[in-house]
Parts: C-alpha cells; structure tokens; sequence
C-alpha cells in the first residue's frame, strides 16, 4: 500500500508513523508543510504551501490511501477531497487537539484549560463540516480530543501516540542523587501552564535543594540528551490530558508530572504510571517525588514498561493498518 500523510507534522508523529509502516512492507511518505525549530526530517518530505500544490497531481497519482493531519489537505479549502473522493482513495482525517478544542467544552470540564491557540468554534465548526463532507472517518490520540469531533464523524478511532523506543533508552533516576533535577520543555508556555510550573518550583526552593531548567526552542535531537539527566519532569498542568513530551520522558525512564481530567483516566490503561498534578496541587506532588527518591524510580520503570505496551510504533502501525483495511474508498 502507498500511504500518504500530510501536511502538518505534529510532534514527529508524520514521520513516526511512516517510519513504522515502511518497516511493515509499506511505502509511506509524510509531506510537511509546518517547519519549527524542533527540526523533525525522518521519513518526511519538508516543502510548503506552494510547493505541495505543485506536486498535488503526481501525488493524487502515486497515492492510494490519504492520512490526513491537523485539518489539513493538499489544498486551500479541502479543494483536493472531491477528486480523491472521485477516484475512490481512501482518506481519513487525524486531528490533534488545538486544531479542534472549542473552546467553551473544553472549560466544561476543565477549570484549568488554556484555549488561547485554538481558531474560534464558529472556524473549528466549518473546517470539520467540510472537512466530513468527503472524510467519513477520523483519528484521535485521546478521549480528551474525541468529544470535540465525535458528532461530525459516521467512525472515530482512539489511537495513542507513537513513539519509535529504538531511539529511547532507559535512564532511571538515581535514588543516590543528592540534588535532583527538574526538567520542563514547554513549546507554548501558555499551554503547557509555565508560569503555574514555576511559580510552584520557586515554592519548593525555599525548603529544597534541586536544580530547575527550562528548555525551549532547541532540536528535538538537542532535549532528548538533556532529558536524559533529568530525575523529574513536569510536562503539562493545564489541558488534561498527555502528549508526547510525557510520552518520551516515560520512554527514557523518568517520572512524569501531567494533569489528566478525573473524568478522562478511566479511558486510560489502568496501569498509567503519570503523577497526576494541576496547578492546585501541583506542590505537594512534586514534594512527593522529592522526598521519595525511591519513587521516582519506580515511576520511572513503570513508565518504561506503559510506554513499551502502550505507545510503541510498532503496535500503532498495526493498529492503523487495520483502520486503513476497513475504510471505504
């Protein structure tokens, strides 16, 4: 099968996911239009808006399955769905989160959730009409991300994220370390709850000693050495659930800090090792793992072990593959 996946790279996942179905027997390619300062370039053909357009009809050729991401197609105003559509391709429509948060749901059940880079409901609500016009089904990482879209889809499938592990090897904390050290790596600090983050860490100094740092706009080749010292890493206290900065730091062995909606972690595996931590008890958790250097191990190899069964690309190839050979062409 020719896949094709476009055209927005979200946190590597284009790449990850291609990487993993071409291991299977597969030609899959992701085509980028969203170039950032993390640098994502396997499996990935960088371009832009008009270079993609150029190329569109050599790609409705070569192509025989369409993943689309982020709400985005080939062409301005999804012009490209109807002559897939017409050639009886198959398509399907991954969305992300930002790309489809309304804004007044998302405060429904969460007092902490931050908005503020998603389009407003009456744009999110018109790309996803036309958008289902000719995408029939859609992809989700989550059940946080599945209610904003479940209504306008005929099939919605909850895939996690995928993370290739032979690039992540297991740095467990050690339970000897005198001065633990707190790692954060927000790529929107309004987002991610930066400010709730370290106003929380400049609390805890007054009765510890640890080192803190803040890492922003480098490589994503660059963090991933950096996390690896790290004992505890705070990944995000706002949105309510878990992305792939929790993700990788579960992968390297490291006990994570993320809020995950109490109504949302039943939808979880129950073996989910995350320390659940919002700006209200944000303290007192990340006490917990300072006065528990034993802990934060343990955490560490649970989250490991979680990843391991939860996220490997490997397992999430196979579970695309069956969507792909159940969608209508």
């Amino acid at each position: 099968m020719r896949i094709f996946h476009g055209t927005i790279e979200i946190a590597g996942q284009m790449g990850i996911l291609s990487s993993a179905l071409t291991k299977k027997g597969h030609c899959s390619v992701g085509y980028n239009t969203f170039h950032s300062y993390l640098g994502y370039k396997d499996f990935l053909i960088n371009t832009n808006q008009g270079g993609l357009e150029e190329r569109v009809q050599e790609i409705l050729e070569e192509y025989d399955l369409f993943h689309f991401h982020y709400g985005s197609t080939l062409l301005p105003e999804f012009a490209d769905l109807p002559e897939i559509k017409s050639q009886h391709k198959k398509m399907i429509m991954h969305h992300w989160g930002n790309d489809v948060r309304f804004h007044d749901q998302a405060r429904k059940n969460n007092p902490y959730v931050y908005t503020g880079d998603s389009p407003s409901n009456e744009d999110i609500h018109a790309k996803l009409m036309k958008i289902t016009e000719h995408i029939k089904e859609a992809i989700v990482q989550d059940y946080e991300v599945y209610d904003y879209v479940k209504d306008y889809y005929e099939k919605v499938h909850v895939v996690p994220i995928a993370i290739d592990l032979t690039h992540f090897q297991p740095h467990y904390p050690s339970v000897h370390k005198d001065r633990p050290l707190i790692l954060h790596a927000p790529t929107n600090p309004d987002f991610k709850g930066t400010f709730y983050i370290e106003k929380t860490i400049e609390r805890l100094k007054e009765d510890y000693d640890f080192e803190y740092r803040r890492i922003e706009k480098m490589n994503h080749e660059e963090v991933i050495k950096l996390y690896k010292d790290a004992d505890i890493i705070i990944d995000q206290v706002l949105c309510g659930s878990y992305g792939l900065l929790s993700v990788e730091s579960m992968a390297l062995g490291k006990p994570v800090l993320t809020f995950i909606r109490p109504d949302l972690i039943s939808s979880f595996p129950a073996e989910l090792p995350i320390v659940n931590a919002n700006p209200d008890n944000l303290y007192e958790q990340v006490k917990r793992l300072l006065d528990n250097p034993d802990l934060r191990r343990d955490l560490g190899v649970s989250g490991r072990q979680y990843v391991e069964k939860v996220h490997s690309h490997e397992i999430i190839a196979d579970r695309l593959l069956a969507i792909y050979a159940t969608l209508r062409g």
